[in-house]
């Protein structure tokens, strides 16, 4: 489960360290965020395939009412989508806020998941993730936030799916300005960095795994799934912090700072 997400690196600073194109229209200074929930922007990044043929124009660049250009080159760009997937053939767009995680084990049964992880693969990038411990089985609600970011301070990347949607009931063609881009962020069994807190964790991909990820020409889940597994013993820091990362209404780089907490795993 991943549920709120660090995220207050610029979007072109992001880009700068991934080393991909930053999306027309995407605020350069961002919305940082140190406690960000799901229905809000997540920075993504895609690999679009050069338009040209009759499979690339009737997919993800016709929903996007984009048009064709002929020799246009294969490139990254990172762009702000929404958090919770809404899969393009939904007729009801709340259905998305129940979709921010998509389970790695199910991603080929799900018919919401299924499309889009053989054609629509993304990285979700954030600074850091939160998870709450449940110290005593006894006291469920008594929960201790921990932050978890990366041990070597590098943007996390997550492995994710997207979906693009519009209203159907209003127009059978996309239009541009309306589209709406969502995402979510898949999960898989809890790694050794994770274990003593939650029992899942969102997949992380490393830097050599990224190309065969996003590649718009791998569409076998065999492979696919390989690439789906929790991140090795320390990749991830953690640290317990104080319970204003609760709620959403609560921001700043304070909700980040260690607290000691009594009897939770550090």
């Amino acid at each position: 489960m991943c549920g709120r997400v660090d995220i207050h690196t610029p979007p072109p600073q992001l880009a700068r360290l991934l080393e991909v194109a930053l999306a027309a229209g995407v605020d350069p200074d961002g919305r940082p965020s140190w406690n960000v929930p799901p229905t809000r922007g997540l920075p993504v990044v895609t690999e679009q395939k050069s338009p040209g043929t009759q499979e690339e124009t009737t997919g993800t660049e016709a929903q996007e009412g984009r048009r064709p250009v002929p020799g246009e080159e294969l490139r990254r760009r990172l762009d702000i989508y929404r958090w919770g997937l809404l899969p393009h053939w939904a007729k009801d767009p709340r259905i998305g806020y129940k979709m921010i995680n998509a389970k790695a084990e199910t991603l080929t049964k799900s018919a919401a998941y299924r499309t889009p992880f053989r054609q629509r693969r993304c990285l979700i990038v954030v600074d850091g993730f939160y998870e709450w411990q449940v110290p005593d089985p006894e006291r469920p609600k008594n929960k201790v936030p921990f932050y978890f970011h990366r041990a070597d301070a590098k943007p996390i990347t997550f492995a994710g799916l997207y979906d693009i949607w519009w209203d159907k009931t209003r127009s059978k063609e996309p239009d541009p300005e309306t589209l709406l881009r969502t995402c979510t962020i898949i999960t898989t069994e809890a790694g050794p960095d994770m274990v003593e807190v939650h029992d899942r964790m969102p997949v992380i991909l490393e830097r050599s795994e990224l190309d065969a990820w996003l590649d718009p020409d791998q569409h076998e889940p065999e492979v696919l799934s390989a690439l789906l597994d929790p991140a090795a013993r320390g990749t991830l820091l953690r640290h317990p912090i104080g319970r204003a990362v609760n709620s959403p209404r609560n921001d700043g780089p304070q909700l980040i700072e260690p607290v000691l907490v009594p009897g939770a795993g550090t």
